[in-house]
């Protein structure tokens, strides 16, 4: 069973139980498929994601207001609604040998994870050996950096996929030689013994869409700023956002791919501007080049329209310092210390949850403050869960206060 499909089957009863049963029908469109350049047709979004899933939409949307089951000062330790699994058969004496396949560290939220999950391993004395391979964003390389992986005496695997259907066979394959942990982005198969996430890709899509329906008025023209296609997690916080703004009065006029790159973002909003005269609100798919669209506004000398980030110290500050209209959805770093737990606990036949949903918490104008670490550096994500670990805040850059 595909991965993205199991967790309906975790989802249905333990999620929606007390919650409609009657699912809406998937949403439909008569629209083009999506391309990197979308003008207003319809509602302006395209068509449906091959990745929606309607049950998988509906259980995350109802996560967001579970109370997750752990350590409240400990979120990367939590679970929403855990199915939780026997994992006695591989059980084995310590100390281990731990390995990773790594998409990337391409981007400032993957350099954070990666510092906080080399900062928990140093936390597990039982960790005799940890070898980290790095596939720099190509499929081609993560399917060699797996395969390699197995032959190097590995108690167990971690992975965090570069794309989804592409590193499917290479993980599948790897299931039947050790135990896998995937996290991050997910693969189409339920072989690994643990998939860890937050709440996932769905709820954030949805956070930063409806902030903007509630912001921007009727008929306001929202432009979307997407990163690349083909990840699970991005495609379904599109596909999410989609769902939200076909039911709304906004009009999207665009919908772009940006490569994740600041001045392609800066250009492609100045580009709409120019276009239309005015943008009045701008929904993200990453937060990483929020700031980058913020300065298109005020470089044109207009003010800056409802807008979605992420809990990157730039954008925050940002935030407050223009006292903005915003929003940042989460997709917390902190969720990089966790499958170094979970593969502890497997390697010592412990319980796991067989879809480990970590929460995903929602920064507002309310709680900013909370999150806005002035003594860190302006691409630090706000949630890495690591002020209790060795070396911080300096390992990640910081000053301390």
């Amino acid at each position: 069973m595909p991965r993205h499909k199991a967790a309906v089957a975790v989802f249905t009863t333990l999620v929606l139980a007390g919650c409609t049963t009657d699912k809406p029908p998937a949403v439909q469109s008569s629209a083009p498929a999506a391309s990197a350049s979308q003008t207003a047709q319809g509602s302006g979004t395209g068509a449906q994601s091959k990745f929606f899933v309607q049950a998988d939409f509906d259980a995350q949307l109802a996560m967001r207001s579970q109370t997750p089951q752990g350590p409240t000062d400990k979120p990367w330790e939590q679970a929403i609604a855990p199915k939780m699994i026997d994992t006695a058969k591989y059980k084995k004496d310590g100390p281990y040998h731990l390995c990773f396949s790594n998409a990337a560290v391409n981007n400032p939220w993957r350099q954070v994870g990666w510092k906080t999950m080399q900062a928990e391993v140093g936390l597990h004395k039982e960790i005799k050996k940890f070898t980290a391979l790095d596939a720099e964003g190509k499929d081609d390389k993560q399917i060699s950096d797996i395969a390699e992986l197995q032959a190097k005496g590995c108690d167990a695997l971690i992975i965090s996929p570069n794309t989804t259907a592409t590193l499917t066979p290479a993980v599948t394959a790897a299931c039947g030689k050790v135990p896998v942990i995937v996290f991050d982005r997910g693969v189409e198969t339920d072989c690994p013994v643990t998939f860890i996430k937050p709440i996932g890709g769905y709820a954030f899509g949805a956070d930063a869409a409806e902030f903007l329906v509630e912001k921007v008025p009727a008929g306001g023209k929202v432009l979307a700023l997407r990163i690349l296609p083909g990840v699970d997690v991005l495609e379904t916080r599109w596909s999410a956002a989609k769902v939200v703004f076909d039911k709304s009065k906004v009009q999207v006029v665009g919908v772009e791919f940006t490569d994740g790159d600041a001045a392609k973002t800066k250009s492609v909003v100045s580009d709409y501007i120019q276009r239309h005269g005015k943008i009045d609100g701008i929904w993200m798919d990453a937060g990483a080049t929020a700031v980058a669209a913020i300065e298109a506004f005020e470089d044109a000398g207009l003010p800056v329209p409802p807008i979605n980030g992420e809990d990157q110290q730039d954008f925050l500050q940002k935030w407050k310092d223009a006292n903005l209209t915003a929003v940042a959805p989460t997709y917390p770093t902190y969720q990089w210390r966790t499958p170094i737990i979970a593969a502890l606990k497997i390697l010592k036949g412990e319980e796991v949850p067989e879809m480990w949903n970590l929460p995903q918490p929602k920064v507002t104008s309310e709680n900013l403050s909370t999150y806005l670490k002035p003594n860190m550096p302006p691409l630090h994500y706000a949630l890495c869960g690591c002020e209790d670990l060795p070396g911080f805040p300096e390992t990640w850059g910081g000053k301390k206060s």
